[in-house]
């Protein structure tokens, strides 16, 4: 949005530079893009009067002037029809700079010597006729600079609005928030009480809105008497300076409105409207219209089109058609000030890829209630410059257009977002100001109805960014946050997922991060029964593909899906882990539960990576699960039991699982995959699996960190072996050791099982290694044989074991 300074001060006097108001616009939330002077390089251009004119003679075209320029007298050879002598026109002297970027230098023209250029409208920007050297008025002091003796010196300020600041497109809006940080009153135009009543009394002309969504308000006026001509000077320089280009003073006085209140006007040619009446209409079908800029546009049935009786005469919003435009002969206009719907103008505008000032601001959103001043507005202006005379009354079509909302404002709610402690009464002043009327509902509200020309305050934290652009956002404290000097308290599931994904990695496995949707017949493939819990699906509404219509209730399908994937890439060396929630459904009124686990699958060698040479071809076993299991619960510090599951699961092949438990539940499970199940994931070689209920093993109390100093003296190692039955396990042997509490007992391990010829079926011989040690001595013979001697009998009475001999 361009405008000049003194445009501005025709509306409010801001007793500011136009810098100190540029920055002060900035500091209210309009980014100003540039200030620039105008006219900043025309010392050099100025007001001359030609003396005398000759032939020149070696040139039929050109002419050599005499030229009065102050009290110095110039010759100057110049080429335009109309020089003459007695004219005052302007002049380039040498060093002057145009606008074009053409600097002015002493020169001969078919050996005669010039010093300047006479110069037409178009070459000093002033305007496009080109045909001759520039007319001014013999009144103008010869010599003067042209920028002073025309009134140019000027300062255009630019500004960048958001897409939510429609109302300030135009320079009243901009004058208006002017007024909002000095505090002074702005002067418009046109007054509310000014207003025509426009009840379509008695007006030789009809209008019909045959979409009033897309239209929901259409006002109109006739002008009759009016004589086409060019602009006054004034208006020419208000839109040359903000790079609108004069036509004529019809067209000009729309185009000044559009800019000076923000509504978009459009006049058509009276008499060119066919029944003297404006239809407010979709296209028919093979409508098409050509436009002002001479382009045939293609038209799309939702387009909101302006028609006459017969035919298409404006593309609503955007542009008008070139069937009714304004020409040389007109001398009946009639004005439109419309508001259309900004989403059928921006639809429009993109389909047809045309930008154009009326489009910018109706896609914005224009003031509803602004259309009947806007046209006031015009029709005086054209009365002024083109001697109109405006047939009494119009028409003014309104369909049901929404109050701004009434919104509830809290001045603690303010000063809280804010940080600041400003009172009531000095928010309702600041949003007064700029016409949003505030009133007082009780000592800490204040009940606010925007304006209608500004649509984007629809909250109650809209009207407190408001309060924060008025009052200055360089004024509201600057504080800095306080810090407490304490470690934050770390959500507990979160820090088990880093440590366990920590542990895992350093054990040689890789993360994996699978999809929470999954297909139903995962459960199939791992044969689980009708009434398994796992069954409990949460089903999706919509989902993307048929392969993930329910969320998961298990981890381990997504991980054997990524074993497959390996293996078909050659790459059957596998480790994989993953922490994640599985769902369960507990009905369509309550959410799904979530639980935490933990699955891992590794397949392949034991050690992966690692030289064939040195570390063989030993694959993965039971074991390397147990062992990372016993890892896991190491670092969780808990007290969970490792037992032979009593009932296998179905993708656990039989006699090679087990199960964790604790608190009396159960915890997890790991073991070797069923062949058969692997087979129905495309899995052809051994698979073993982890599966930890994090959840679970996160709720039990670990065992409180100690520390204890290292030992001064040495360990005692003593072996036994014992012959027990078959279905006691050696942990339940460690585990019977570790609770008798023998304080010399430092370690209890398992280091070999024996089944063979010597051993009676039904039997096995089990051998524990015990380490003695004592914290205060080193210990003998005699006093380890006591203890160990304790645990020998306490080990035969309660598993019915016998000593193992030779």
């Amino acid at each position: 949005m361009k405008f000049t300074f003194s445009w501005l001060t025709q509306y409010i006097d801001p007793g500011l530079t136009p810098a100190q108001v540029a920055d002060r616009l900035t500091m209210a939330g309009l980014e100003v893009d540039s200030v620039e002077e105008l006219f900043a390089t025309f010392d050099n251009v100025r007001v001359a009067k030609v003396l005398g004119v000759e032939r020149h003679p070696d040139a039929d075209k050109l002419t050599v002037c005499r030229v009065e320029v102050g009290t110095e007298e110039k010759q100057i050879v110049c080429g335009a029809p109309n020089v003459r002598a007695g004219l005052t026109t302007a002049v380039a002297l040498p060093g002057a700079k145009l606008p074009s970027g053409l600097v002015i230098k002493k020169a001969k023209l078919r050996g005669v010597e010039s010093q300047g250029m006479l110069c037409s409208a178009r070459e000093i920007g002033l305007g496009e006729e080109a045909g001759g050297i520039m007319e001014l008025p013999d009144s103008l002091a010869s010599g003067a600079p042209l920028a002073e003796a025309l009134g140019l010196r000027d300062t255009v300020i630019e500004v960048d609005l958001t897409p939510n600041r429609a109302d300030c497109a135009s320079v009243l809006g901009i004058a208006r928030e002017v007024g909002g940080f000095t505090g002074r009153k702005m002067a418009s135009p046109v007054a509310e009480t000014d207003l025509p009543v426009l009840d379509g009394t008695n007006v030789p002309f009809g209008v019909e809105v045959e979409d009033p969504v897309a239209c929901p308000r259409y006002a109109a006026r006739l002008l009759t008497g009016i004589t086409i001509g060019p602009s006054p000077w004034w208006l020419r320089r208000q839109l040359l300076a903000v790079g609108v280009r004069p036509i004529n003073n019809v067209v000009d006085v729309t185009n000044f409105v559009m800019l000076e209140y923000g509504q978009p006007l459009h006049a058509f040619d009276f008499d060119r409207l066919a029944g003297q009446r404006i239809v407010v209409r979709t296209p028919r079908p093979g409508e098409g219209i050509a436009t002002l800029d001479g382009q045939e546009r293609t038209l799309e049935p939702e387009m909101l089109l302006i028609c006459d009786a017969e035919k298409p005469v404006a593309v609503a919003g955007v542009m008008g058609g070139a069937n009714s435009e304004v020409g040389p002969a007109t001398t009946r206009v009639l004005l439109e000030s419309a508001f259309f719907n900004p989403v059928s103008v921006r639809r429009t505008a993109r389909t047809l890829k045309m930008s154009t000032e009326a489009s910018y601001r109706f896609e914005r959103g224009v003031d509803p209630q602004g259309t009947v001043k806007a046209l006031e507005r015009a029709a005086r202006l054209l009365v002024e410059i083109a001697g109109a005379t405006p047939v009494p009354g119009g028409i003014d079509r309104k369909a049901e257009i929404p109050e701004p909302p009434l919104l509830t404002l809290r001045v603690a709610r303010t000063n809280d977002l804010l940080g600041t402690v400003y009172t009531r009464k000095e928010i309702a002043a600041a949003l007064n100001a700029i016409e949003i009327a505030a009133e007082e509902k009780d000592a800490g509200t204040l009940m606010v109805r925007p304006p209608s020309f500004r649509v984007d305050l629809e909250r109650e934290v809209d009207l407190i960014e408001e309060v924060a652009r008025l009052k200055g956002y360089n004024t509201i404290p600057t504080t800095l946050p306080l810090v407490p000097m304490r470690f934050p308290a770390q959500d507990r599931q979160r820090e088990l997922h880093r440590e366990l994904a920590r542990l895992f990695v350093s054990l040689g496995f890789s993360e994996a991060i699978n999809y929470s949707f999954v297909a139903a017949q995962h459960c199939d493939l791992l044969g689980l029964a009708a009434d398994d819990a796992a069954r409990a699906f949460v089903r999706l509404l919509n989902p993307l593909a048929e392969e993930q219509s329910v969320l998961r209730t298990t981890l381990l399908p997504g991980l054997l899906e990524n074993v497959r994937h390996n293996l078909n890439h050659e790459s059957p060396d596998i480790r994989l882990f993953e922490i994640g929630k599985s769902f369960f459904s507990r009905g369509e009124a309550s959410l799904p539960e979530e639980r935490l686990r933990l699955t891992a699958v590794a397949s392949g060698r034991r050690h992966p990576g690692a030289p064939r040479l040195h570390a063989g071809e030993a694959a993965v076993d039971l074991y390397d699960l147990k062992g990372v299991v016993e890892q896991v619960l190491a670092m969780l510090r808990v007290e969970v039991r490792l037992e032979a599951e009593a009932l296998a699961r179905s993708y656990a092949a039989p006699g090679s699982s087990m199960r964790l438990t604790g608190n009396g539940r159960e915890l997890g499970s790991f073991g070797r995959l069923a062949p058969e199940m692997g087979r129905g994931f495309g899995i052809k070689q051994e698979v073993y699996f982890l599966d930890l209920d994090l959840d679970g093993l996160g709720a039990l109390a670990p065992a409180p960190k100690g520390f204890r100093s290292l030992p001064k003296f040495p360990a005692v190692k003593w072996d036994a072996a014992f012959l027990v039955p078959e279905n006691v396990g050696g942990g339940d042997l460690i585990a019977a050791i570790r609770e008798a509490n023998e304080p010399l007992v430092e370690e209890a391990e398992l280091f070999d099982v024996y089944r063979g010829k010597s051993i009676e079926a039904g039997w096995k011989s089990v051998a524990i290694a015990v380490t003695y040690r004592a914290a205060d001595r080193t210990l003998d013979d005699r006093a380890v044989g006591k203890v160990h001697q304790r645990l020998s009998d306490m080990i035969i009475d309660r598993f019915q074991a016998k000593l193992r001999e030779g």
